[in-house]
């Protein structure tokens, strides 16, 4: 029996990608009209038809949920996965976790692989770069898709998105310090143009500029390596520095690796807060006083959202932001007795 037809031989038939003939047949306007013409003449020419009802079923019965993460080997990311992971699981669903690793192109393999094996929706973290691509990529997999932490498109895109309060969350920050206080006080770590980094960011230049301070940015990998190599610059180029905010735990963890061999005292010589209250901000010396992200929380709303799309179609809202908290330790200062947490 010869066999049917496959998109793929749509695709070579027209000279276009697998995306593109997806798109031509989910009707997406994006696609080019001398575009659309072709691919429907390759499909009359080899015979190809399109069995829309199938497809829908496969994907709202399979029981899986893609979770694309940018990069699991940070804790954060992974304290996520294994919060959404258990959710879902009550609700009935499996994940399918996938590790990005800051590559876009991986990640657009991941994503048209997840699709074929008939995932019934994404949750996607997404690593910057190529965006056009991966959007094509989700859009012609026809699959919910909701953005976390991260958006790869601007408001009002077509993708809706979640993520935490970063802007309030840069305020806290800066308003404990200065209640300690500090006079002088940096930002270390995150990367040039990315919307992450401004958002941690705004909040701290605000609340700086309000009580007339200059602020210092020093921007670079999210990573304990750059933290401790920031804590050095900072000891020989701002000495006059006496606390910092950090882009997320990894740079205040080591910032406070640091210290000591700079002779400096965390928590007295400088005061840190970090960002995202990973388990290890609990257990390092001293503690870390952090803005925590709720994540069990925020992994419980993200898969009731994606849950519900599926199930009910009820599409999440374009842009959701969910709260923030500072949670007050020893590292930025504040005595056994002080200690304790806020989300003013």
């Amino acid at each position: 029996m010869k066999q049917r037809p496959t998109i793929l031989d749509v695709a070579k038939q027209a000279g276009v990608s697998k995306s593109t003939v997806s798109l031509v047949l989910q009707g997406n306007p994006a696609v080019k009209e001398e575009t659309r013409k072709a691919v429907r003449q390759a499909m009359a020419d080899i015979g190809y038809v399109y069995n829309r009802s199938a497809a829908t079923l496969r994907s709202a019965t399979s029981g899986l949920i893609g979770l694309v993460i940018n990069d699991l080997r940070n804790p954060f990311f992974t304290e996520f996965a294994a919060s959404f992971q258990m959710e879902l699981s009550n609700a009935g669903f499996a994940t399918v976790l996938a590790n990005a690793d800051e590559d876009p192109g991986l990640q657009r393999r991941m994503i048209a692989s997840l699709a074929e094996h008939g995932v019934a929706g994404f949750i996607i973290s997404p690593c910057y770069g190529e965006e056009a691509a991966t959007l094509s990529e989700l859009a012609a997999s026809g699959t919910p898709t909701l953005q976390v932490f991260r958006r790869l498109e601007a408001e009002g895109g077509a993708l809706p998105f979640l993520a935490p309060d970063y802007l309030h969350g840069g305020r806290l920050a800066a308003e404990h310090l200065i209640q300690q206080g500090c006079r002088n006080i940096a930002f270390l770590g995150g990367l040039n143009d990315r919307p992450v980094t401004r958002e941690r960011m705004s909040g701290y230049l605000s609340v700086l500029e309000e009580h007339g301070r200059a602020p210092l940015v020093l921007r670079g990998q999210s990573t304990r390596a750059f933290g401790k190599d920031a804590a050095a610059r900072l000891r020989r180029e701002h000495p006059e520095v006496d606390g910092v905010i950090c882009f997320n735990d990894l740079v205040a963890l080591g910032v406070l690796a640091a210290c000591p061999d700079l002779g400096m005292r965390a928590g007295q010589d400088l005061r840190v807060v970090g960002f995202d209250d990973i388990e290890d901000s609990r257990d390092s010396y001293p503690p870390l006083t952090t803005i925590s992200c709720n994540i069990p929380d925020f992994a419980a709303t993200a898969a009731r959202r994606i849950v519900a799309w599926i199930k009910e179609g009820e599409a999440p809202p374009a842009s959701a932001r969910s709260p923030v908290r500072l949670v007050v330790r020893a590292s930025s200062g504040v005595n056994n007795r002080q200690k304790g947490t806020r989300d003013d």
